[in-house]
């Protein structure tokens, strides 16, 4: 039976095109010359995308990309175990100073980033890993968002009941948690790996702070140097960021699916 075209499926392809156009656009600039996109409103593809490709490769990007890459994965790693085993305590524990924990927790969210980047800055250095790629990894360690939301995540999707049949069978911890709470946050994992992933990518000030050799650079920092150094090069910074967002829609496409039901978890109770 062929399927009726509908309102609601015209609006979202109105839409999907309109979220797609500034991706479109970076595309296009990409393949001018920089003096070329003064002129006017670039529509079509040009003729100069060689030009500009050279120039980011001649800007060291494929070696800056591979940092992004090590960066958001083992960020994302780090975050997603921290984060399910502090929530797992905090959900299904019981244990002196739980609530004083919760609420360093919370702290840790309010506090502005500007503020707790100083104390941080001054610990990498004590630790002797500035201008290093640990520096920018181990900020997400310890991620009080995630490790909040996991909390709460884990608080209403796992039943008591089913730990303490578990826990009677003779399953460890350890156990309990590979075996029985991931698959039952999937959802919530796969959310707090998405947006870890979309932060730690697209993450500038940190690294602009306490990366200062070329040679461990991200890809926002390179692509900012290159209009510094190829005076003001726009169409190759706009050729370096379409690149660079292709591993951003990538991830989101294919974890958008868990990303909305793991938002959307817990806002309706039976």
């Amino acid at each position: 039976m062929r399927k009726r075209i509908t309102i609601s499926n015209i609006f979202v392809v109105i839409v999907t095109i309109i979220s797609f156009f500034p991706f479109y656009m970076m595309l296009v600039m990409g393949t001018y010359y920089s003096a070329d996109l003064f002129t006017g409103m670039p529509i079509w593809f040009s003729d100069y995308f060689l030009g500009n490709l050279r120039t980011i490769l001649q800007s060291d990007f494929l070696s800056t990309y591979r940092n992004s890459v090590i960066v958001s994965f083992c960020s994302v790693f780090f975050s997603v175990f921290t984060s399910v085993t502090i929530g797992y305590s905090i959900a299904k524990f019981k244990f002196r100073l739980k609530k004083i924990f919760l609420a360093i927790i919370l702290l840790g969210m309010m506090m502005p980033t500007q503020i707790s980047i100083i104390g941080y800055v001054i610990e990498m250095r004590v630790f002797h890993w500035s201008n290093t790629l640990m520096a920018v990894i181990c900020v997400w360690i310890a991620n009080p968002f995630s490790a909040f939301f996991m909390a709460q995540f884990i608080k209403d999707s796992v039943p008591d009941e089913l730990l303490e049949s578990a826990r009677m069978d003779g399953c460890s911890e350890p156990g309990i948690l590979a075996r029985i709470v991931f698959p039952c946050i999937r959802s919530g994992v796969m959310t707090i790996a998405t947006l870890v992933f979309l932060w730690s990518w697209n993450n500038y000030l940190l690294p602009l702070i306490i990366l200062n050799k070329d040679s461990v650079y991200t890809l926002p920092l390179m692509i900012s140097n290159i209009g510094a150094a190829y005076q003001h090069d726009y169409g190759a910074q706009m050729l370096a960021l379409s690149l660079s967002t292709f591993p951003v829609l990538i991830i989101f496409s294919f974890g958008s699916k868990y990303f909305i039901k793991g938002i959307t978890a817990g806002a309706i109770k039976a």
